[in-house]
């Protein structure tokens, strides 16, 4: 006896073929389904709400736009994300002037990780993030969240590695100033 095992299609395969054909019913779903979830990734670069979620919408446009692009390799949100993440540096890039101090021999970058990692997650972490300045902020996001290398960030923001390096570093310097700054309020406000 043989068995016949059918290939059956996930819910994202089939929502990306009728993206593929322009299904406006589709567009909305992916849209509603995700829009939350991209919104934040965008909060996460942009400071100002507005400016945010007009980076959302063009990111959204362009998905819709270049879905055809899109060979199922890897993770459709995944793809989503990047395209989100490219819209806010644009945006970044035409809007604002991002100054990075130079580079900065730092002796360990990673020392700053281990004092801030327990109390990170008690705090609304965009609320956190938004304390640090734009440069800090996006180095930070693009090594942290999104798992960019420090070469690959250098390359996007025309920066050397080793200021990447220092940004990021300076970042996570703040961020603990910010975290145990937050952690010793809580303490009083609790005493």
């Amino acid at each position: 006896m043989k068995l016949f095992v059918l290939n059956r299609k996930s819910k994202e395969e089939i929502l990306v073929e009728r993206l593929k054909k322009n299904d406006a019913l589709a567009q909305k779903e992916l849209y509603e389904q995700n829009s939350k979830k991209m919104l934040s990734i965008c909060r996460s670069y942009i400071e100002d709400m507005h400016y945010a979620e007009d980076c959302m919408i063009n990111g959204f446009c362009k998905v819709f736009n270049h879905i055809q692009k899109f060979q199922s390799k890897g993770s459709f949100e995944g793809w989503m994300r990047r395209i989100m993440v490219n819209e806010c540096l644009t945006f970044l890039r035409a809007n604002k002037t991002l100054i990075y101090v130079d580079d900065v021999r730092v002796a360990n970058y990673d020392e700053v990780d281990d004092e801030i990692e327990e109390t990170w997650l008690n705090f609304n972490v965009q609320e956190v993030l938004d304390q640090l300045s734009e440069p800090y902020r996006l180095v930070f996001n693009l090594h942290i969240l999104e798992d960019y290398s420090h070469q690959e960030i250098a390359e996007m923001l025309n920066i050397s590695v080793s200021t990447s390096k220092t940004q990021l570093f300076r970042a996570k310097a703040k961020l603990k100033e910010i975290v145990l700054s937050k952690k010793k309020m809580t303490n009083e406000k609790q005493r």
